[in-house]
């Protein structure tokens, strides 16, 4: 037996279905030396909505563009109470963040450390599409392209500083698709 399964108690597999799509939940407790926090009380519920849109944001260039109040926005508009709004971006040169909302500098100070991360004079092989594109491509892998936002009460459970942004990392504007999928249950 392996360390790891030593350490796993246990694993509990809860399937529920949605007319014909099936989603299985993996959890797995904690090792058996014992627990490290404190869990709040246990709110479940049958997922009964999928709900599907897809955002287009026009990005002025480099930076980050906060789209927390889209995310919301879908989120009421789709009736949702409880669940994970997945948020995805269907391009290879920009990509999802949660960061600080409240300080302006924090992302200033976000984009020139991606910038020195992967800088444009590095000497990239690809350079077709201009010399900002490999490090944009690099800049997104770094960051990803998808994010998971639990609903709590038909809220974004997001902490007190925390936003959605999609990071541009092309020099120029571009038009950036984000698929915003909703998963779980309605308002009574």
């Amino acid at each position: 037996m392996t360390s790891i399964a030593r350490s796993v108690r246990r694993q509990i597999l809860c399937e529920y279905k949605i007319g014909e799509v099936a989603l299985a939940l993996a959890h797995v407790t904690r090792p058996r030396s014992g627990f490290i926090g404190s869990l709040s009380p246990i709110a479940s519920c049958a997922p009964a909505l999928i709900a599907t849109a897809t955002l287009s944001v026009e990005t002025r260039g480099q930076g980050l563009i906060e789209v927390t109040g889209d995310a919301e926005a879908f989120v009421t508009q789709a009736g949702a109470k409880d669940g994970v709004l997945l948020l995805f971006i269907r391009h290879t040169s920009a990509s999802l963040v949660i960061q600080e909302n409240a300080d302006p500098d924090v992302r200033a100070d976000l984009v020139a450390a991606l910038d020195r991360l992967a800088p444009a004079d590095a000497g990239w092989l690809h350079a077709a599409e201009g010399a900002d594109d490999m490090p944009a491509h690099v800049k997104s892998m770094l960051t990803g392209v998808s994010l998971n936002v639990p609903i709590v009460e038909g809220r974004l459970a997001l902490g007190t500083w925390q936003g959605i942004y999609l990071a541009e990392h092309r020099a120029r504007p571009h038009r950036r698709d984000i698929v915003l999928q909703l998963v779980g249950s309605r308002w009574p």
